[in-house]
Order: C-alpha cells, then sequence, then structure tokens
C-alpha cells in the first residue's frame, strides 16, 4: 500500500468510475486529499474509502447528491435515521406501484392470449383449477332506455373515492343465465379484475362462449349458450361473466371487440332405479 493515489487507481481500488469522482470533485462533494503542484492530477488517499462510502451508499439508495452534501457537513445518526426512514417510505410506495402494475400486466396478458388463439363465435367447456378473485361493483340501477353506458360512467366518475383501479380489465356480472338473456346490455354489476377483490369466481366447469361485438352488443350469444347446455343436459348454476379479452386496449375498431361469456354448469345426476 502506499500514501497516494492516482485518480485512476483510486478508481480501481474502490470501485467507482474515474469519471463519477471528477464529478463530485467538480461540485465539491468528494474531493482528492490533494492536487499535484506540477501537473495538478488529483491525488487521493487510502484513508478517503470512508468518506467515499458516505457517498456512495446513499447515493445507491437514490438520495439526491445536494442533500448527500449537506449530511456530510451535518451529519449524526439522528439525521441518518429520519433519512432512512423516509426512503423506506418512498420505496414501499413504489413497490407498491410496481406490484400493481405487475398484476395489471399478468391480467390483460393473460385475457389478450385467450382472444389470439380462440376461434370466433365457438362455446366450450373448460375447467377452472382455481378460485379467481375480483372487486364487484355496487348494483347498477338503471333508467328507462339505459344501457350499461349510464351506470359505468357513474362508476368510473367514484373510481377513485372508490379506490377501483381501472388499469384492471373491467366486466360485466348478470345474477343469472335469464338475466343474460333477457338484458346482455345491461349487467346487474360490474367488476374490476383486481385480485386483491372479495368476490370469488369458484373453480370448476363453465360454459364458455364467445363474439364479436361493442360493450353489451353479444348478439345471439346468450341464446346459443343455452341450446348449447340444452344439447348437452348440463344445468346452468350461478352468474353469467362477461369479460373482453380483446378490447379498445388490442384494437380501434369497437365492432371487433371480443367478448367472452363465462357460466358455471353441471352435469344433473342420475339417480339409480329400484333394481339398482
Amino acid at each position: 500500500m502506499k500514501d497516494l493515489y492516482t485518480i485512476q487507481e483510486f478508481a480501481k481500488l474502490s470501485g467507482v468510475e474515474n469519471t463519477t469522482l471528477r464529478y463530485w470533485d467538480d461540485i465539491g462533494l468528494f474531493c482528492p486529499v490533494k492536487r499535484d503542484p506540477e501537473n495538478n492530477y488529483r491525488c487521493y488517499s487510502l484513508e478517503q474509502l470512508t468518506a467515499l462510502n458516505f457517498v456512495t451508499t446513499l447515493s445507491d439508495l437514490g438520495v439526491p447528491l445536494k442533500t448527500i452534501a449537506e449530511l456530510r457537513k451535518n451529519r449524526d445518526a439522528e439525521n441518518i435515521l429520519r433519512l432512512l426512514e423516509g426512503k423506506e417510505r418512498d420505496l414501499d410506495m413504489e413497490l407498491r406501484k410496481i406490484r400493481i402494475c405487475s398484476s395489471i400486466i399478468h391480467s390483460r396478458r393473460e385475457l389478450i392470449r385467450i382472444g389470439l388463439n380462440i376461434e370466433e363465435e365457438q362455446i366450450t367447456i373448460a375447467t377452472r383449477q382455481s378460485d379467481r378473485a375480483a372487486i364487484l361493483w355496487p348494483r347498477n340501477e338503471y333508467k328507462e332506455g339505459e344501457t350499461f353506458l349510464q351506470p359505468l360512467g357513474a362508476m368510473i366518475n367514484e373510481a377513485v373515492s372508490l379506490r377501483i383501479n381501472l388499469g384492471f380489465p373491467i366486466g360485466g356480472r348478470y345474477d343469472n343465465i335469464d338475466a343474460f338473456v333477457s338484458a346482455p346490455d345491461r349487467p346487474q354489476h360490474f367488476f374490476s379484475m383486481d385480485p386483491t377483490g372479495t368476490n370469488t369466481r369458484k373453480s370448476g366447469e363453465y360454459m364458455i362462449g364467445y363474439t364479436r361485438g361493442y360493450y353489451g352488443e353479444v348478439g345471439d350469444l346468450p341464446e346459443r349458450m343455452v341450446q348449447f347446455a340444452k344439447d348437452r343436459t348440463l344445468k346452468i348454476t350461478g352468474p353469467v361473466y362477461l369479460t373482453y379479452p380483446l378490447d379498445e386496449i388490442c384494437t380501434q375498431d369497437p365492432s371487433n371487440y371480443l367478448a367472452q361469456a363465462m357460466v358455471a354448469v353441471a352435469k344433473p345426476k342420475r339417480h339409480r332405479n329400484a333394481s339398482g
């Protein structure tokens, strides 16, 4: 070991780029211990590594350089504790935003993949292996001549106060298949596919139908689903969930939106005869 190091040597020793060391010197944040009188080269000492660690640690945590400079001159444990507590709160909020963004991406990616891999107008039976959570919005109230647009618009206006994140896909929920058949453009509830919700769509067997069209414009899909179940002696149970795997996020043409209607079904139990 030696007494003084050039900036290149000190950069290699500390792991901090020499361009960064020059900048920090220029702004007076971290300066060399001396300048060579002959060539004005920067000279650093080994003892400066501890002072440098103070700067790099706070800088890596995202603390502004101006704040670091102020703390360097007026530093104590209480000041640093308050600083770290504030950064921790900021990071917690940032992590929450990241988790929400990740959840929105997952929800939409899953729907889009479904939309890209189905045959238009098809109806199938599928098993959902796990429960799905969602946020169920308050029951819709329709006036004469209104469709889903009016209550949906009202709910969107209240989304912030209700803490509803509109980034998640939104769907319509009908009390039963009869409600879906009689008024497909007037769902009893809207729901957000936010997995933090308390409304649960249970795992099990579901009949799933698809069609193209704008929100609520599902054509004869409800009747076709009823006939599909009748032809296969399936019992339709529970509410109908209408979602849009391909919506305004994916296409500019509203008539090309892809709707997915899903409702639980069960095969009727067969009764044994007396001799059986």
